[in-house]
């Protein structure tokens, strides 16, 4: 069947397929009549497939060869039209015989059934046939029945026959010459054809639509086009209970075919997958084949795999091809070779022939294909830390209708998403997702399955509180570790709300302010085990997490910083398709036989113009916009029985536009409306649109949508002078930071700098994942792939916060990532060229982990700490070791790194404490211009795709804004550029209208006055009040052990890294000895912003050593 036409009306969602009802006993009275379903259907929508007439049209007629003149040798072309599908027949006549034969055979029953109730009735009104044998609605014979009684229509089995008259004409064009037999045949078969599809209840019978090669899935818009369908042999699946014998695919058992668990099945392509049902009327389907990134090669130079090839069976009647997909393989059979042929075809095409299709890798090696390309609702919108993230994900999930997908290595259900916590006591998380499931909302929960002796998250105790909130609640942990031979994490951490086409992307979700506060007594923020520092202690059960963990008098928590980021529109389909994917893998490996935990289908939302079908330009002139519709976006269905079978779930497919009625259609299509402003949906949350001009575009449009996929010199440069040159930009008063109207543009209310603007974007999910996390077929790197070439395409400037910052130079065969090699050869670049370039990074100042630096416990702190030095300054494989050789005292005008630590006082009347904050965000900004965020950390653990499994997203920004940079006018991101203001206002203690003195990040008033003197001051004081570690002043571990002792005999009391200041600070001041109160001293620290201590532990080993555990782990920690 060839698809003309996609329809792309109705907003894309995730439905829920409701299970057919089960099959009941057959009545052994009635068998053969009940055994065919009637022509009538009650009053529910769902026994239909057509609600409205289909149209057909005979093409052609052919016969095989001209000089055989049989009519039943006959082969029509029939051209069928519903609502927007169209698609080809080839039918031969005999196969019309067969129907029409089928269709007397019900309508005779029907007319038998009808005399019986008839009998019935006429008996009960005598008063004698209360306990008449007669056919009961309820002894149908099995789930093929349609329930014979209806008040809907009162037409006889007569008017709903076709009769024999219509049929016969078809055999008589025998009779002529040959061109007028064709003629003949065809106008005898459209008039057959208009008998019967000229009834609804006929059109709708199992008959006529197993005929037409259409089921419940074929025009569900959000599914797609309809492409193949047709019943097929397959072997792999449980035994289907039916009963009859429609499972055979041959009449008789001699041949053996059907005594070898071989089963048949309604097939249904679509594009980008392949659901197997039992029946076309089934709305669950049996299995779900999604379908993946191939292999640029089958290995024997025959170029790249194919989702489908035909297989050579033993036995010549048997007709059999291979769908491969990941690595999952199944084997079907079809009658004939010429369906084999078909079938591998139609696969192929679905899956391989769009350049966009979910088979061919897209750019730095995605499984995603670029967003925003076209005015396709794409948006971003970060955040800041942890508590507006909080907020904004209670409210997401508060205005949930469908779907919620929650994947993540550490999970604590009695999370409070709203604080303080005193007063919002439902905006526990597990109170939220109760909420929601007991409305129908189905919630699916992916958690690590930790090694216990390793790591304390105790995700056992996480899927046991989740599972009891409610039925609608799936969790599942994984992976086995043993089973795959390693310890790898799922790391990444994200939430979509299918509601709202809304997904999110976290590292790790943890309760902050950009205060950055040390402490919390009596509690209000942070109730018990909340109030946290791994340095300290980690939890050795979360159960009881409202009991603390530290005393709060006495230990300061560890502030930790974040990043997230909240997307609208299409990228959410795909970061839900890589949720399926690895759920469903999950499912297949933990639980395949359970019935509780069901699989998932992606929704497909493809946006490049001509894979939705439009082969010419489409223009969308600024005049003709002003009159457009508004947008609406439907809620997702969701059933409301908590009794049903768990269903599968199936993808939907669209351009993600739901449009009134009576839009303007552009080549079959729905056109594309924008809006001016966009509107708040639901809490407030965004969906807006702009106005665009689209153009129609060649197969490469994914990659020259975006700025940084420029593959020349010339072009690179190009793109620079044209961001330079745009003088007409102005940077506006200093109230230009306050006037961003964040509130007013949709999305989340800005809190104190920690909401950014929701900007419209083009962006692009990327990924690390492999066999074992996701059962692709192979593994992917593209988060890898992506900081290299950010990296490499920079023209001026590079920020990177990240958890760690663990890479190699080339040639390292040790750390196998390459994005350090990306810098240094960045960096020699614009050395060579006499070119202003900064790179600046922030990373922690010491690994989260529990111990003190020289205990005999914290051999894992110092295996990172080692990796990391070895990164950046110590060994012959280091950046600055390498740089240095050639920059001398310059290199710190190219690359610097930093930390980040918060004071305050513990409680009233308590000590001052001192804490690194956390650097647990993993962004990297380049040029203001393009921001990537996600889970991934620098280290090969995180980027290699073969370890741990992350998600990120670029976002390359339509919105421009003026700016400048390296003292040149600049085109900045909008969402870029506020990102970075908003972090470096926070790291440098900067009040809002002092934001435009770091507006351009190259030039050395921003970069060395303000971010490289306030880092240096930052420190001095630090060190001055607490001599807290890790610092530049000690260089081996006997004068960390020397200091230790110092301050805890001075002190009495202090925490793991001294971070307890003294009561007095004593200085000598005019011969004398001065005693200041340390939080004088503290009072000029400016933001958290710190020097990376670059000079800590240099004449120590700090790798493990050989009598140490982690010395045999070294992967582990890399």
């Amino acid at each position: 069947m060839a698809t003309e036409k996609l329809m792309s009306g109705g907003g894309p969602r995730y439905i829920q397929m409701k299970p057919s009802p089960p099959p009941s006993p057959p009545s052994t009275a009635a068998e053969e009549m009940s055994s065919v379903p009637s022509f009538r259907h009650s009053g529910a929508e769902a026994n239909r497939i057509f609600d409205e007439l289909p149209k057909a049209t005979i093409v052609s007629v052919s016969r095989p060869d001209a000089s055989d003149i049989s009519p039943m040798q006959l082969s029509y072309t029939i051209q069928v039209q519903y609502k927007q599908f169209k698609w080809e027949l080839k039918k031969k006549a005999h196969q019309v015989f067969i129907l029409h034969f089928a269709l007397k055979k019900r309508a005779i029953i029907e007319e038998i059934v009808e005399k019986q109730e008839q009998v019935k009735e006429w008996l009960q009104n005598l008063g004698i046939g209360e306990h008449t044998a007669m056919v009961q609605d309820d002894d149908e014979a099995d789930d093929e029945t349609v329930p014979l009684h209806t008040d809907e229509t009162h037409e006889s089995a007569k008017d709903r026959d076709v009769p024999s008259s219509a049929a016969l004409p078809i055999i008589r064009p025998a009779l002529g010459r040959q061109h007028s037999i064709a003629d003949r045949a065809k106008r005898a078969m459209q008039g057959y054809l208009n008998h019967f599809l000229g009834n609804i209840s006929i059109v709708n019978s199992r008959e006529v639509c197993k005929f037409l090669e259409v089921s419940k899935l074929s025009f569900s818009p959000e599914y797609g086009p309809k492409l193949k369908e047709e019943y097929v042999m397959v072997k792999h699946l449980p035994k289907i209970l039916r009963d009859d014998d429609s499972k055979k695919c041959c009449l008789s058992d001699c041949f053996s075919c059907c005594n070898d668990n071989w089963q048949k099945v309604w097939t249904v392509l679509k594009p980008g997958f392949l659901a197997l049902l039992a029946d076309p009327f089934d709305t669950q389907p049996l299995d779900i084949i999604v379908f993946d990134v191939l292999p640029a090669s089958d290995g024997n130079g025959d170029g790249r795999l194919s989702l489908a090839s035909d297989m050579k069976e033993r036995n010549p009647l048997r007709h059999s091809f291979k769908v491969t997909c990941g690595i999952q393989s199944i084997r079907i059979r079809v009658k004939s070779s010429s369906k084999v042929k078909d079938w591998v075809a139609a696969i192929n095409d679905a899956g391989l022939r769009p350049p966009e299709g979910w088979c061919h890798p897209h750019r730095y090696g995605s499984f995603a294909p670029p967003r925003g390309l076209v005015e396709d609702g794409s948006q971003a919108q970060w955040f800041i830390d942890g508590r507006a993230a909080f907020e904004a994900i209670a409210s997401s999930i508060e205005a949930a209708k469908s779907e919620i997908f929650i994947c993540g290595w550490w999970l604590c259900p009695e999370l409070f998403l709203r604080r303080p916590f005193h007063t919002h006591a439902s905006s526990r998380l597990d109170n939220l997702l109760e909420a929601k499931a007991k409305q129908g909302v189905q919630i699916y929960i992916l958690l690590y399955k930790e090694v216990a002796l390793a790591l304390k998250i105790n995700s056992v105790y996480s899927k046991k509180k989740l599972l009891s909130i409610h039925e609608n609640v799936r969790v599942l942990r994984y992976p086995d570790h043993f089973s795959t031979g390693h310890i790898m994490k799922n790391l990444s951490l994200l939430i979509i709300i299918s509601a709202l086409l809304e997904g999110w992307i976290y590292a790790l979700v943890v309760m902050t302010h950009l205060q950055h506060k040390v402490g919390d007594f009596p509690p209000l923020i942070w109730p018990g085990k909340d109030y946290y520092n791994p340095r300290e202690s980690e939890p050795n059960s979360w159960e009881d997490t409202m009991k603390d963990e530290l005393e709060r008098e006495k230990y300061p928590r560890m502030p930790w910083h974040d990043v997230h980021c909240a997307l609208w529109g299409p990228p959410c389909r795909d970061i839900a398709r890589h949720f399926v994917q690895r759920w469903n893998y999950a499912k297949r490996s933990k639980a395949p036989y359970e019935q509780a935990i069901p699989l998932l289908m992606p929704q497909h939302h493809m946006v490049i113009p001509h894979y939705l079908g439009r082969s010419r330009e489409i223009q969308i002139e600024s005049g003709n916009i002003d009159n457009h519709r508004v947008l609406k976006r439907e809620d997702s269905f969701s059933s409301s029985s908590q009794n049903q079978d768990i269903p599968l779930l199936l993808p939907q497919e669209s351009d993600g536009l739901d449009t009134h009625e009576g839009d303007q259609k552009l080549n079959g299509l729905n056109s594309l409306h924008h809006i001016d402003k966009p509107r708040r949906i639901s809490s407030g949350l965004p969906f807006s649109f702009r106005k665009a001009k689209i153009v129609a575009v060649g197969p490469d449009t994914p990659m020259k949508g975006f700025v940084y996929d420029l593959d020349s010199e010339h072009d690179r440069e190009k793109m620079s002078l044209d961001r330079v040159a745009h003088v007409n930009l102005q940077i506006t008063d200093p109230e230009w930071w306050e006037t961003q109207e964040r509130g007013d543009q949709g999305g989340f209310a800005d809190e104190s700098g920690q909401v950014g603007p929701l900007a419209s974007c083009r962006c692009q999910v990327i990924r690390s994942v492999s066999q074992w996390s996701a059962g692709t077929s192979q593994t992917e790197e593209s988060i890898h792939s992506t900081y290299c070439s950010l990296i490499e395409k920079a023209e001026y400037f590079i920020y990177i916060e990240n958890q760690f910052f663990i890479s190699g130079l080339s040639g390292d065969e040790m750390i196998r990532n390459r994005v350090l090699e990306a810098l240094y050869q960045r960096i020699m670049r614009a050395y060579n060229e006499k070119k202003s370039f900064r790179v600046i990074i922030v990373i922690p100042l010491l690994p989260g982990f529990q111990g003190g630096l020289d205990d005999s416990g914290a051999a894992s702190v110092r295996a990172i700490m080692h990796w990391q030095y070895r990164t950046i300054c110590r060994g012959q494989n280091s950046i600055l070791h390498n740089l240095y050789e050639l920059l001398g005292s310059k290199i710190h005008d190219y690359i610097s790194f930093y930390g980040l630590r918060s004071y305050g006082r513990l409680s009233n009347g308590g000590p001052v404490a001192t804490s690194q904050v956390y650097v647990h965000s993993k962004i990297m900004i380049v040029d203001d211009c393009i921001s990537l965020i996600g889970s991934a950390n620098i280290n090969d653990r995180s980027l290699l795709g073969s370890r741990d499994s992350e998600i990120g997203v670029v976002i390359e920004d339509k919105e421009l804004i003026g700016s400048f940079m390296d003292g040149k006018p600049w085109k900045a991101g909008k969402f870029s550029l506020t990102l970075r203001l908003s972090l470096w206002s926070e790291h440098l203690g900067l009040p809002t209208g002092e934001v435009n003195q770091i507006m351009d990040p190259v030039v050395e008033s921003t970069y060395k006055d303000i971010w490289m003197a306030t880092a240096k001051t930052n420190t001095t004081i630090y060190q001055d009040v607490f001599s807290c570690v890790p610092n530049d002043l000690i260089h081996t571990r006997l004068a960390f052990r020397q200091s230790v002792a110092f301050w805890k005999e001075k002190i009495g009391h202090t925490t793991i890294d001294l971070g307890i200041a003294p009561e007095k600070l004593e200085s000598y001041h005019d011969g004398g000895i001065k005693n200041t109160d340390p939080l004088e001293r503290l009072a000029s620290v400016r933001g958290h912003l710190v020097s990376f201590p670059l000079e800590f532990m240099c004449q120590e080993s700090l790798r493990p050593a050989f009598n140490e555990s982690e010395y045999y782990a070294a992967q582990v920690f890399h």
